[in-house]
This record gives structure tokens, sequence and C-alpha cells, in this order.
């Protein structure tokens, strides 16, 4: 045991050094798209590795500053301004919290795989439009489809020289690190397999801009991580008075908290090892953006990219995790100055890659195969959070979730066959019997003749609900006291309703007493 726990460590220890690699980069540049110092992007990534990993559901999930919430902390920030952005992380981390310790951990995950991969498509768009700005020392124009319109405006800036600004040397640095993480992804070594490319593009891309001494931006950190941290003020506290600021921290909890457990469930699929507790999860994240809320850094969730990458090397315990934090806040407060020898738009090119990759066009096949529906869910997803915002997008893409299942569930085939040579009449039920079509049966029973022997078959019946079920009762009440009859399995058709157990093979017609009608006669089967 003694020899199998040393071996976990040291390949955690070295699993930590992977996942450090591609979470630095990432961390700077993530923050710096969402408009705050990359400072604050290293804080997040510190307390996601040190807290968070230390208390985390899932042992192997990588916790920190993420693309996907870039596009809504840019917005919290022109909005509310930075001090109060400190202000609605906690907000949203208490929620978290309160969440978790409430059981609330399966139903952030209760979105359709539609939605999310819309989600993450219309974030992918958004991060990709506004970081291609970024990547020629230009700045982002403001809304996200005004980004997206002006990329040709930002390519012509970058490939026609100007006296004034650099825009054409920062775009070749970042080609030049897509280029690279492209190329690495295919052909690197196997033995530097496990070095990150976007680590490689992003350290190829600073020995050239510094070499060739390029007037471009370069990545900005302070002295201290104390110094950047930006702790809350009596004015700043009394935010959490205001409806508008909890609206924003719960709009936050919500979006960071699914892509949380939705990246868990994921990371639990890639290993045999302890499955994730999602109300502790969600607990972890709560503690960790209320940290992050107060130190005035990025809020986090967890993280896909980083995650794969800790159990693709290997990792077997949460100290992969922990240790990755502790290397990044060693670097900060040791070695400050090579950071500051990172090129912005380095950093901004491993960005408009990402946003690539959240667009993803293999899953549109994908989601292709499931229908249509699924696909036109994705797409207006996608659409409504580029042409308005992440919220409406993903509540719009809800709604049309929504209103697909009330269309399935509407969906009943009502069949009536009338036996000329005798007085009985067939009734065949197929597909969902639920209030939605209760109105539509109820016309049609009051069509059958005084005098006809109704035989109800529901065989192919997929839902049932109560409402259809006490129609047919009471029409049976109705239908005996004109002289007619009816033949239906009361028995079996309770089960239904109650387990919503099928019934293929069983007999879905048969004569029985009502359970509303104890005085009408019992007829003999035939």
């Amino acid at each position: 045991m003694r020899s199998e726990l040393k071996k976990a460590l040291s390949t955690d220890a070295l699993s930590s050094v992977v996942v450090f690699l591609v979470a630095l980069p990432l961390c700077m540049g993530v923050a710096i798209a969402s408009g705050l110092p990359p400072a604050a992007g290293l804080i997040a990534g510190i307390i996601g590795g040190l807290v968070v990993g230390t208390i985390q559901g899932s042992p192997l999930q990588v916790s920190g500053p993420a693309a996907g919430l870039s596009v809504i902390v840019w917005e919290l920030v022109q909005k509310h301004g930075i001090p109060a952005l400190g202000i609605i992380v906690l907000a949203a981390g208490l929620v978290q919290v309160v969440a978790g310790l409430l059981k609330g951990g399966k139903w952030f995950r209760a979105v359709p795989p539609s939605v999310i991969h819309g989600m993450l498509g219309g974030i992918g768009v958004l991060i990709l439009s506004s970081q291609f700005h970024v990547m020629i020392d230009d700045k982002p124009k403001g809304a996200g489809w005004l980004n997206l319109v002006s990329i040709p405006e930002a390519i012509w800036k970058a490939v026609v020289p100007t006296t004034d600004h650099a825009h054409g040397e920062a775009a070749l640095i970042g080609v030049m690190t897509i280029v690279v993480v492209i190329l690495w992804a295919k052909f690197a070594p196997r033995r530097l397999k496990s070095v990150p490319g976007a680590l490689v593009g992003v350290v190829l891309g600073s020995l050239v801009a510094n070499l060739a001494g390029f007037p471009i931006g370069f990545v900005q950190v302070p002295e201290s991580l104390a110094g950047a941290a930006l702790l809350p003020t009596s004015s700043t506290a009394a935010l959490l008075l205001q409806p508008g600021i909890w609206a924003a921290a719960l709009g936050l909890a919500v979006v960071a908290s699914a892509e949380t457990l939705l990246c868990a469930t994921a990371v639990d699929r890639m290993h045999q090892g302890e499955r994730t507790n999602y109300n502790r999860e969600l607990i972890a994240q709560g503690v960790g953006n209320a940290l992050c809320g107060l130190l005035g850094a990025l809020p986090m969730t967890g993280v896909i990219v980083r995650s794969t990458a800790n159990v693709e090397s290997g990792a077997k315990t949460r100290l992969s995790a922990i240790l990755h934090g502790a290397w990044i806040l060693i670097l900060v407060v040791l070695f400050p100055g090579l950071l500051r020898l990172i090129p912005v738009s380095s950093l901004a090119a491993i960005l408009v890659y990402t946003g690539y990759k959240l667009v993803n066009p293999v899953r549109i096949k994908e989601l292709k195969r499931y229908g249509y529906a699924e696909l036109a869910t994705y797409v207006v997803t996608l659409g409504a959070i580029v042409a308005t915002d992440l919220l409406k997008g993903v509540l719009l893409g809800l709604a049309i979730a929504v209103v697909r299942l009330l269309l399935r569930l509407s969906r009943l085939d009502i069949t009536v066959e009338a036996d000329p040579n005798s007085r009985r009449t067939t009734l065949r039920l197929r597909g969902a019997a639920t209030f939605l079509r209760l109105s539509d049966l109820s016309d049609v029973l009051d069509a059958v003749p005084a005098d006809r022997e109704l035989h109800v078959h529901f065989d192919h019946l997929d839902t049932l609900d109560h409402s259809i079920l006490e129609l047919l009762k009471s029409w049976e009440v109705q239908h005996r006291a004109k002289g007619g009859d009816v033949i239906i399995d009361w028995a079996e058709l309770d089960l239904r309703r109650e387990t919503g157990l099928s019934a293929q093979g069983h007999r879905g017609s048969a004569r029985g007493r009502s359970p509303v009608a104890p005085d009408a006669p019992e007829a003999g089967a035939r």
C-alpha cells in the first residue's frame, strides 16, 4: 500500500505540472477577454487549485477561470463596473453553496444537450470574434454581433500597415501561435506529447516578439498578488442590497454551475475512479467563487480542457489539482518578470482557437442524427446568444426545448373503426394521452352513437395522465346510462398510469368493471 501510495503521489505530481502548463496561458487569456487584468485570472486559478481542489466532489476535475464565463463577465463589467464584479461573484458563490446544501446539484444538470452545445457554440463565436480584435492589438467593438461583422475590418488593419499601430506585427504573432498549436497537436514527438500545444505556441510567440522587438502589447502583472486583489469596501458591499445585483449573481451561478457539473459528468466518463458527488462539487465551487469575489478575481467553473489534461496525464487523486494551483502561486510570486514577456496577441490567439473549438462543427453533425428539432434548438440558442446576450440566448433555447416537449406530449393518434355489421366500435390510442389532447379525445368519444359497444385499445400508448383516465371513466358511466357498452381493461390502464410500464405484449382490451361505476353490469368477455 505504501508503494502504491508513493506511485500515485509521484504520478499526481507529474500530472499537476502538465495541468499547470495548460492553465497558465488560459488563466491570463480569459482575464484579458473578460476585461480584467491577467492577475484576476491567476488568482482564480490559484484558488481553484488550492481551495476548490481540496474540497471538491469531483476529485480529478480541475477548476479555474473558464472561457465560457468570459462573455458574461465582460457584460457584467460593462454594465456594473469592475468594483461591483467582486460583489456579484461573491453573491453567485453564496447561491451555489446554498444550492449544494439543498441538494440541488441534479437540477443544474437538467439542461438539454442541444441547449448546452448551443450555449458553448454561442460563447465560442463571441470569444473568437472579440479576441480576433485583441489578437491584432485592437480593442473589441462592443456587442458580440458587432465584433463578428467587423472581423474583415480587423483583417484589413493587419494586412495594411499603419504608422501609429503595430497591428501587422501583433497579427503575425497571433497567427504564428495558432499555427504552432495546430502543428504541435499533429506532429509533436511522442515523448513531448504531454507538453500542451498552447504553451508551446505562447513560448515561441514570446521569443519572436521579444527578439524582434515588436512594439506590441505585453502582459502586465503586478509585483505582488496582494496589490492586485480588490477587497470589497463598504460602498461595494452595499450593492448586495440591490435586487439587480442578485439577479446578475443568480444568472452567473446558474451558468457556472451547469458548466461545472456537465464537465464533472464528462470527467467521470474518462476514468474508473471515484465518481462525482455533485452537491459537494457545487458547494466547493461556491466556496471558491465566494473567495474569488472577496479578492476581486474572476469567477471559476470546472473546466474541461484542464480536466482532460489531468486525466490523460495519469492523475489518480485530487492532489494533482491542488498542486497545479501551488505551481501558479510559486511562479507569480517568484518569477513575475517571466509573465511580462508574454505578448497579449499570443494569449488572444489561444482564445481565438479555443472559441473555434467551442463552436465544434462536428457537433452539428452529431445533433442532426437526433433530428432537425435538436439541430434547430442548437442554431437558435447560438444565434440568440450572439445577437443578444448569453442569458437571453439560453432562456430562449430552454423555451424551445419546453415547446418541443409539449408538442411531443401532445402527439396522440386517435383511430375510430366502426363495424357496419354489428354494434361494435373500436377506439385505438397511440402516442401520448395527456391533458393537451383531452378536448380532442372528448370530441371523439361524444361522437360515438349511444347504442354502440366501444372497445378501447391502448397497447401502443406511451404516456397516460390522470386527466385522460378520468375522462374515460366518466364517459363510460354516461355511455352505459344511454344504453351503450364499454370494453376496457381498467386494472391494466390504472397500472400503466401509476407505474408508466409499457403494455406491449399485454392484452390491451378486455371487459372490466369501472372503478367509478360500481353498479354497472359486468358483461362476459368475448
